[in-house]
């Protein structure tokens, strides 16, 4: 059985708790882990979400299972996460994806990047690497 791209995110979204720009900015002041998988080179050109952590999408399953050997630092099932895309749709694939690894405090910024910028909230230079 094939599914739409559309009915994907749908799926996803219904075990999100998916997160406002303001929300998730309480959220990140009070230690939430917040993973940016946006590309370089928006990142370059539009600025990052202070203290997010930069990591490419490709990895991003090794880098958040919170048993791996290649998880960030910090990392704990218990510690939320807010994936940043764009505008909020790949990031809520994403964060279902490592919902399922046992990061179940794990959602995504409704809006995305984006969004957070036009609610004029904090942004920094861009540009920072991935982590490797």
């Amino acid at each position: 059985m094939t599914q739409t791209v559309e009915e994907l995110l749908a799926q996803a979204r219904a075990v999100l708790d998916r997160v406002e720009p303001a929300a998730a900015e309480e959220l990140r002041q009070a230690g939430a882990l917040v993973v940016d998988i946006r590309p370089l080179a928006n990142r370059a050109a539009e600025g990052e979400i202070p203290d997010a952590v930069p990591v490419e999408r490709i990895v991003l399953e090794w880098r958040l299972d919170p048993r791996g050997q290649w998880r960030l630092p910090g990392l704990d099932a218990d510690r939320p996460v807010i994936i940043v895309c764009n505008e909020g749709y790949s990031s809520s694939l994403a964060a279902r994806d490592v919902q399922r690894l046992g990061l179940h405090r794990a959602t995504d910024l409704v809006g995305g990047f984006r969004a957070w910028k036009a609610a004029g909230l904090p942004v920094v230079p861009g540009g920072t690497p991935a982590v490797p």
